[in-house]
């Protein structure tokens, strides 16, 4: 076996071997997620639907996850197609602002908001402050697949419907956001995911209401709760993973697809 074989396989060990662990406790017939394994059982599957405040933490995920993604998208998709379709002053310099959060470390971005909403504007910390953070971290991610996407098809098309008499509104109807659904879908699934998965923005900014990253976090105090804690990890896990795939085949689909009869 190959030397960077070897490291190759480490490497993948040591990224998912905590993740698949996660999974083998979940069904694990103890409380403690120690070795030896005591035996298979779904007994902490059922236990996880009866934890009143997992439950609420999951819900208010959701809610903030849908709502993010879908105003984070409704904001993409017109500076997507203004990015990539038109040229003005300062352009890269509002690219380059977009996509600020992908290299600010979340921390230092965690702090600074927290400072903004509470000194400077004095708004109470609660889910609204959550989600507002979340669509800032959220919006470089659905702007870039949407600009790989409407880079990728042939602009002619929306000219053609110009030419023909169609006015700007029903061009971007019926020819650019067509063209431009598999982005869009991407878009939708990737922030959704970014948004039910984030912890220290939400740790920062939530109020008396937690999301389901940061509930879970404070249950691993807890050893009598860490079972169901695990088994809500592992579906969440395994959501998340169909998600990134679909998003992933989604957002192929739209750099390599340059006509319509590919869609």
């Amino acid at each position: 076996m190959r030397p960077l074989t070897i490291y190759a396989a480490l490497f993948m060990a040591f990224i998912y071997g905590p993740v698949l662990l996660l999974v083998v406790f979940s069904l694990n017939d103890n409380t403690f997620a120690t070795f030896p394994l005591k035996g298979f059982t779904l007994r902490h599957y059922v236990e996880m639907w009866s934890q009143a405040p997992m439950l609420a933490a999951l819900g208010n995920s959701l809610r903030i996850g849908l709502g993010v993604t879908l105003l984070t998208t409704a904001i993409a998709i017109p500076a997507a197609l203004a990015l990539t379709r038109f040229r003005f002053p300062g352009k890269p310099a509002i690219l380059g602002a977009m996509m600020l959060p992908l290299v600010i470390p979340s921390i230092v971005l965690a702090v600074s908001l927290l400072v903004i909403i509470l000194k400077f504007l004095n708004i109470p910390l609660s889910l609204w402050t959550v989600a507002a953070g979340h669509v800032l971290i959220c919006l470089p991610f659905c702007t870039s697949v949407l600009m790989s996407r409407m880079e990728g098809f042939d602009p002619s098309l929306e000219e053609a419907s110009r030419d023909l008499g169609s006015p700007p509104w029903q061009t971007f109807r019926r020819v650019t956001l067509p063209l431009a659904m598999p982005g869009v879908i991407s878009s939708l699934l990737l922030g959704f995911i970014i948004s039910f998965d984030e912890f220290v923005i939400a740790f920062f900014l939530t109020g008396t209401d937690n999301t389901l990253p940061v509930y879970l976090y404070s249950q691993l105090r807890f050893p009598n709760r860490l079972p169901a804690t695990l088994a809500l990890g592992s579906l969440i896990l395994v959501g998340s993973t169909l998600l990134v795939v679909i998003a992933e085949i989604l957002r192929r689909r739209g750099v390599q697809s340059n006509n319509p009869g590919d869609l």
